[in-house]
């Protein structure tokens, strides 16, 4: 329940202090008296979305502040908790609007963003305004007012994943189809391509290597001879055997040149193990020159088939291992590619099926609610003189989505034998606010601890109707808080707690306030609403004559 509001340097109110109470709350005024600023300020306060300038002119800032009541239970509660925001049967919201257009908002002096205080407003208050029968005439709107009255979150939440997980599994299918179809046209292209590349078989770095052999074959000839001759000049005819004779003779004579000759022998001993080293690497690179005349033809057409499929394709001679790795992968999409379409398809099959007993099961709690909307209804509608009228909720069935596969449309017949229709051809004005206030009232039954608001819901309508709206709205406020802005004298007359709201004007500024009425001030605001700005005693008399003993 709404306890309190207060206002400061918001449009044209200053310092406003407003106490609610439990029941029907009656706000009057004159039209431009400010009542929508009224409402404007709590909406600000609520985190509603409303006008971008608010700040009293020559103020640094508005400010607003609400305070709430929580009985226990109340679903402010969850929302509460998951915030981490403390209560003790008290909420208090606070938002600050500055000149900048910033806006700062606390609930319990915590800090908390727009989104926050507009989750816990659905919670705390239901707003019906001037223009709220819009929703009405929309039939978009419809299937949603039918949700709330059904509560069917549970199963629009599992219908919305089951159209995901279909809506997922058909792209998948069709990027797949689109893949393989795109592989099938490439098909010959890669089958020939892959043939070559396995035939030839290249790997990292074998381009380097044979390029290497193939310039030492090349330059084999050449210096071969000269290897051959230096081999020869190494061996025992040549430097070994002109050493070892040396060394014979000097190990002769070496006992009598009183050691002389150690260091030469030693040097020579030497000499032998470096010139063999230098025999046998000699060899090893005889060895390498010779070859056979065939193995270069080989060597030079391995390393030509090489280069020639790189510069065919693209790619460096190293890389042709690694792009032949994926030609295979994407041949290996096509080869394997029917049985992949297959589990893509009986997966599509599988999320169509879950689909559609989602979306079935929502479509028959839609009309099993529909049922009980339209009875309902027509209990809603006969206190508020439309006891003749018909509402029916027709489900049809449309387009599948993520929130099932129907339409709802609310249609009404005003009068016996009348064809329904929808309710913007059918319903005059006044008729469209009584069944709007029908409607909200059906499809708040249930809801606990929450504020009801209607903005001038009587327009349109007067006289015995008028009544029989003020009186339901009596009702409804029974147990619970309802506030109603409203130009009706017999709505007002039967508000349990009654406000006037007053423009007031200085050769400085002008103010709107909102002034608590005793009863005789009642007598005389409800006067005014039956005969204008000259309240007579004929007008009292009726005044007294509206409201309740």
């Amino acid at each position: 329940m709404l306890r309190g509001l207060d206002i400061r340097d918001m449009l044209i109110i200053d310092r406003l202090e407003l106490e609610f109470q439990p029941g029907l709350n009656v706000l009057t005024g004159e039209t431009g008296a400010g009542k929508s600023i009224l409402l404007d300020s709590l909406g600000f306060v609520l985190g509603w979305r409303g006008r971008a300038e608010l700040v009293r002119a020559g103020a640094e800032q508005g400010e607003v502040t609400a305070v709430f009541d929580l009985p226990e239970g109340h679903p402010a509660e969850a929302l509460l908790s998951e915030f981490g925001i403390e209560h003790e049967g008290e909420l208090i919201l606070r938002r600050v609007n500055t000149t900048d257009g910033r806006k700062t908002a606390w609930v319990n002096d915590r800090r908390v963003s727009g989104e926050v205080l507009r989750q816990l407003s659905d919670t705390l208050v239901e707003l019906h305004g001037q223009h709220d029968d819009r929703g009405l005439l929309n039939p978009r709107g419809h299937r949603q007012l039918l949700d709330a009255f059904a509560t069917n979150d549970t199963l629009i939440a599992k219908t919305g994943e089951a159209w995901r997980t279909l809506s997922k599994a058909r792209k998948s299918l069709v990027e797949a189809e689109a893949k393989v179809a795109e592989v099938r046209a490439e098909e010959d292209f890669l089958r020939h391509a892959v043939g070559e590349l396995d035939k030839l078989a290249p790997e990292p770095g074998e381009e380097a290597k044979l390029d290497t052999d193939r310039r030492l074959m090349q330059a084999a000839e050449k210096i071969k001879q000269d290897v051959a001759q230096a081999l020869n000049a190494l061996s025992y005819d040549g430097a070994e055997g002109m050493i070892a004779s040396a060394n014979r003779w000097l190990e002769g004579v070496v006992d009598k040149a009183e050691g002389r000759l150690d260091a030469p022998l030693a040097a020579l001993e030497r000499a032998m193990v470096e010139l063999s080293e230098a025999q046998s690497g000699v060899e090893a690179c005889l060895d390498a020159l010779t070859f056979n005349p065939a193995e270069l033809e080989d060597c030079e057409e391995r390393l030509f088939a090489i280069r020639g499929l790189a510069r065919k394709h693209g790619v460096l001679p190293d890389d042709l291992a690694k792009f032949a790795d994926d030609l295979r992968e994407r041949l290996a999409v096509l080869d394997a590619g029917e049985a992949g379409l297959g589990k893509l398809e009986q997966a599509v099959k599988e999320a169509e099926a879950a689909y559609e007993s989602a979306a079935a099961a929502l479509s028959d709690a839609r009309r099993e609610a529909a049922a009980r909307l339209d009875a309902a209804m027509a209990k809603e509608l006969a206190p508020l003189k439309m006891e003749r009228a018909v509402f029916v909720t027709e489900i049809t069935q449309g387009d599948a989505g993520p929130e099932g596969r129907d339409e709802v449309n609310f249609t009404v017949a005003t009068n016996p034998g009348s064809p329904a229709g929808p309710l913007n051809k059918i319903a005059s004005g006044g008729e469209l606010s009584r069944f709007l206030l029908a409607l909200k009232v059906c499809l708040t039954q249930g809801v606990s601890g929450m504020t009801m608001i209607f903005d001038e819901i009587d327009r349109g309508v007067g006289g015995a109707t008028a009544d029989a709206v003020g009186r339901r709205l009596a009702e409804i406020a029974k147990g619970g808080q309802v506030l109603v802005v409203t130009h009706s004298p017999q709505v007002a007359a039967l508000g349990g707690h009654h406000w006037r709201v007053e423009k007031r004007q200085t050769e400085d500024a002008t103010t709107s306030t909102v002034v608590p009425l005793t009863m005789t001030d009642r007598i005389d605001e409800i006067a005014r609403m039956l005969s204008g700005d000259r309240i007579t005693d004929e007008a009292r008399a009726a005044a007294r004559a509206l409201m309740p003993s």
